[in-house]
């Protein structure tokens, strides 16, 4: 068979044609060694060499053949039939079939073929070879490796007076791109001539950011929108809320006006699942969340003052740090507060004060972090002080799990989008720790030390392999973690759902313990109280039982007296008889005073 290869080009595009022809070889130039000429170098040590941090790329091409296809059909005819027989004609076909099974060779053939073919079909009988027995489980690598995590990128602010690194936000489409909000959030400490300016890098490109954000007022967050990758919100500083359209370059879009914004620093800002794609909500400090319209950002479509007193004072409201909105829960979001109180609210509830439905308490201090986990929404994570909690909406009261107190205080935090049972979290002294709570309850899986200073921010990639960690000097640093934690491992839902269960169980029993431990308590201070009242009852009732008597007596004998006196002036001349009467008068009053300490109070004494 001959090869033949037919060329597509012209014969232009080749270039110069090369001729080549043998010859003997030949030398050109000779050096000899001169010892003397290595005296004239010098030895630099340390070499210091630039070398570019970008992936190196290059550009290949390829002339393929083309691949040609053509359709064929086959067509089956009856054959094995002597030349003698038609095998239209059933009569001659009955006749052949008949003479052909008398044949002894075919009759030995058969019962050979026949016990192989038996055992087949008993084989085939007992298991089906071809039978997937494990349709519904889902395709899961099991990884033994360690966790890990590596640098890929470093992302430094270009400015010459540094920021902190504030906010991150992934780019919707594809991950290629990441949205860092710059701000100095100490209170009238920023330095003078500090940029307002915010950055859009491009992962493969960290020399210079890709775009430039230029806002009114240093950015403190900033998130694309999922449903349009082009449109980005950022809340600033001075409490306004800004909108960016990337195809129409750096400058604000939309913005909102003072008048009716915020009156303090935006902390939170989240795009709402809407039909249109344009509805969003933001939380301040000021104690206020607001709905807005990218389309009409004059003023907010609706206001919310976080007054747990449900009596709508702004100066009651608890300032807001986080928020958290998921979209299979549309009608739920949640507030993470200064005071450390997780808000639970009803958005679609009549009044202000019947959309703040319930509060969670766990915390000392601000909540930096507030997240759903994306498998089960009813469990959610909060980031404050020097912990980390993870609470269900049944247990109210406390949270199911938390991590040990740290040294250093918690900045951020957000649950890993593929396994249900990690999450990450950022500290002041520049550590990253991925907690895996199947895995290991009392420490980090994996403790890595991104830099020297504070970590403020942290963004988990969607296909969770990769992670941005914003720094207190601005630096976004993107790292890479290993194939097992961004890896569904084997019947880790199920682990994990029966964690949350078996704990928010064992909160229920704990919180009704103690219920009735407080009503036991309560009842016995209420018996203690009851005996009290009982006993001075007691104590006046006597009291006043023997000054009644007192009283009496004192009558009686003030009476005596009274009677005894006018009975001597009458029985001055017949002595005797006066006797007589007196000792009468005498037996008369002894009768009525028995009589009176049987009646008791009751009886009247006589003028």
């Amino acid at each position: 068979m001959e090869i033949v290869y037919v060329y597509i080009k012209k014969r232009s595009e080749f270039g110069k044609q090369c001729n080549f022809s043998d010859r003997q070889a030949e030398l050109n130039i000779d050096i000899a060694p001169n010892p003397e000429l290595a005296e004239q170098f010098v030895e630099r040590n340390p070499v210091d060499t630039g070398i570019q941090c970008s992936t190196s790329m290059s550009e290949h091409e390829a002339n393929t053949e083309r691949f040609e296809m053509e359709t064929r059909g086959v067509n089956h005819i009856e054959g094995g039939w002597p030349k003698d027989v038609n095998p239209l004609e059933l009569e001659q076909t009955i006749r052949f079939r008949k003479k052909v099974e008398k044949d002894e060779s075919y009759i030995n053939a058969i019962t050979q073929l026949g016990s192989i073919m038996e055992h087949c079909i008993k084989q085939n009988n007992a298991i089906d070879i071809y039978q997937e027995y494990f349709d519904d489980e889902d395709p899961v690598e099991v990884t033994e490796e360690a966790p890990s995590a590596k640098t890929i990128n470093v992302f430094r602010d270009p400015q010459e007076i540094k920021r902190p690194a504030t906010h991150l936000s992934w780019h919707p489409d594809g991950n290629r791109k990441l949205a860092v909000a710059y701000s100095c959030l100490d209170f009238q400490r920023a330095p003078e001539g500090m940029s307002h300016d915010s950055y859009i890098w491009d992962l493969e490109n960290p020399n210079r950011p890709e775009i430039v954000l230029k806002p009114s007022s240093p950015l403190v967050t900033l998130e694309y929108n999922p449903k349009d990758s082009h449109v980005l919100l950022g809340g600033c500083y001075n409490g306004q809320i800004a909108c960016w359209d990337t195809r129409k370059g750096s400058l604000v879009a939309e913005l909102s006006t003072i008048e009716f914004s915020h009156r303090d620093p935006v902390y939170g800002t989240i795009w709402l699942q809407s039909k249109t794609g344009t509805e969003c909500f933001s939380a301040s400090t000021d104690g206020q969340v607001m709905w807005w319209d990218i389309r009409k950002m004059s003023e907010p479509t609706e206001v919310v003052i976080m007054d747990i007193t449900k009596k709508e004072q702004l100066e009651n409201a608890l300032g807001a740090i986080s928020l958290e909105f998921e979209s299979t829960l549309p009608t739920k979001f949640m507030v993470g507060t200064e005071q450390g109180i997780v808000i639970s609210c009803n958005r679609k509830a009549k009044t202000s004060a019947e959309k703040i439905v319930c509060t969670f308490a766990g915390h000392h201090g601000p909540i930096y972090a507030l997240q759903r986990n994306p498998f089960y929404p009813k469990n959610f994570l909060t980031v404050g002080d020097w912990t980390a909690r993870i609470w269900s909406e049944d247990s109210r009261e406390s949270s199911i799990m938390w991590t040990k107190y740290h040294m250093a205080y918690l900045t951020d935090g957000a649950w890993s989008p593929v396994r249900p049972a990690v999450f990450f979290t950022t500290k002041m002294d520049g550590t990253l720790d991925i907690w895996d709570f199947v895995f290991k309850h009392c420490d980090p899986a994996l403790s890595l030390k991104v830099c020297d200073e504070a970590l403020f921010c942290l963004r988990v990639q969607d296909n969770g392999g990769f992670i941005a960690c914003g720094s207190k000097l601005g630096t976004a640093t993107l790292l890479e973690v290993s194939h097992g934690l961004c890896t569904l491992q084997r019947n880790e839902k199920n682990i994990a759902s029966s964690i949350f269960e078996r704990e928010t169980r064992r909160e229920k029993i704990l919180e009704a313990r103690h219920r009735e431990m407080r009503l036991k308590e309560k009842g016995k201070a209420e018996g203690k109280d009851d005996d009290l009242r009982e006993e001075e009852t007691a104590v006046n009732l006597e009291e006043l039982v023997a000054k009644a008597e007192e009283e009496f007596f004192n009558v009686i004998f003030a009476e005596l007296k009274k009677r005894e006196t006018e009975a001597l002036k009458k029985s001055k001349p017949k002595q005797p008889s006066l006797e007589i009467d007196q000792d009468q008068d005498q037996d008369q009053e002894v009768e009525g005073e028995d009589e009176g300490e049987e009646e008791g109070d009751d009886e009247e004494t006589p003028a």
